[in-house]
């Protein structure tokens, strides 16, 4: 945890994918639908506190959120859903702080906890990789 924060003094985004060094921060699977996992994780954002959705684009599977941090701060999110086959879908998440300071490791922690609450909301389709 301490080198994420030290990180986060100089790095204000994270962000999720196939190559990722830390466990914590790969693409997430899902065995269920595309259309399923939107609709369970818009339903999710619109009753999570602290999180406000702003836009959805369906077809190109994102969703894009924002979140205010303790320290007053605004954090833009993104979560890309991707349609692996008709019954798997991937999860990434990009997690940026407005401004120029680093963000402390904030962006981490967020990408963590809508990792949490996805993997509560779709527990029955988890995928372990």
């Amino acid at each position: 945890m301490l080198k994420r924060t030290l990180i986060g003094l100089i790095r204000s985004a994270e962000t999720t994918g196939e190559k990722a060094k830390d466990p914590a921060l790969k693409t997430r699977y899902y065995k269920i639908s595309m259309d399923q996992a939107w609709d369970e994780i818009i339903n999710m954002f619109k009753k999570l506190n602290g999180y406000k959705l702003l836009h959805e684009v369906r077809n190109v599977g994102e969703i894009v959120v924002e979140k205010r941090t303790i320290t007053g701060r605004t954090q833009d999110i993104t979560v890309t859903l991707f349609s692996i086959n008709p019954l798997k879908t991937a999860v990434d998440i990009y997690s940026a702080s407005r401004g120029s300071l680093g963000d402390l490791g904030s962006n981490y922690r967020t990408i963590l906890d809508i990792y949490k609450h996805i993997d509560k909301k779709l527990a029955a389709h988890k995928i372990n990789n």
